[in-house]
């Protein structure tokens, strides 16, 4: 959404600006960890970081290429997919090449023939599973997918807490109700006159907000 706003001048309804807030707060809150004091020297920015920040700039940049190839040339989910591929091959196979994993790839099949399955299995799902997210993308835009793809890695999450039983602190149910929130008010603003939509999720939010730190 940021890098869409930036670049390509893109302007959403201010009720949009809010549910992604939502839902960027809930799932960082649900996905905090606080550090526990070890006595080690304080943690600085660094190289994992460098990288982590460097994917999800590279990331909102293919939203933003993927919102321009929609707006102006109507491209096809199949296309687009089927070109994207075709690059992400052509570039991973010169790196496999260059660092040398290919021969371990190999040597590793041949210890275990097995996992031979396995990869075209999960080639298939993949398959499958980029199908959706294309579709979703040429139809409903990049920023749609994006908020898709983030839930539903927060609702995997929260599957495993409820089905194995995890503790969940205080601050994770919040997060949880940031979420639905968010979801929630994405859903509702389109029966909600203009001028009122962010009056009444942000009213709604921190009800919501309120009730959970009472029930807490």
């Amino acid at each position: 959404m940021l890098l869409g706003v930036t670049l390509l001048r893109k302007r959403y309804p201010p009720a949009k600006y809010l549910c992604v807030l939502l839902i960027v707060a809930g799932v960082a809150l649900f996905l905090y960890k606080p550090k526990k004091g070890t006595g080690d020297t304080e943690h600085i920015f660094g190289y994992g970081e460098l990288l982590l920040l460097l994917s999800l700039t590279l990331d909102g940049l293919t939203g933003v290429s993927q919102d321009h190839m929609r707006a102006h040339y109507q491209t096809g989910s199949n296309h687009m997919m089927l070109n994207v591929n075709l690059w992400s091959t052509l570039f991973l196979g010169a790196g496999i090449l260059f660092t040398g994993e290919l021969w371990e790839f190999l040597s590793f099949t041949e210890r275990y023939p097995s996992i031979i399955s396995n990869i075209l299995l999960f080639g298939l799902t993949s398959a499958l599973g980029q199908s959706f997210i294309f579709m979703t993308v040429v139809y409903f835009g990049p920023l749609t997918c994006s908020i898709i793809t983030t839930t539903r890695k927060f609702f995997t999450i929260l599957a495993s807490v409820v089905l194995f039983a995890n503790p969940i602190s205080p601050m994770q149910w919040v997060g949880t109700v940031l979420v639905f929130l968010g979801e929630s008010g994405g859903k509702i603003q389109g029966g909600i006159r203009r001028k009122n939509r962010v009056e009444f999720i942000f009213g709604l939010s921190l009800v919501w907000f309120f009730l959970i730190l009472n029930g807490l």
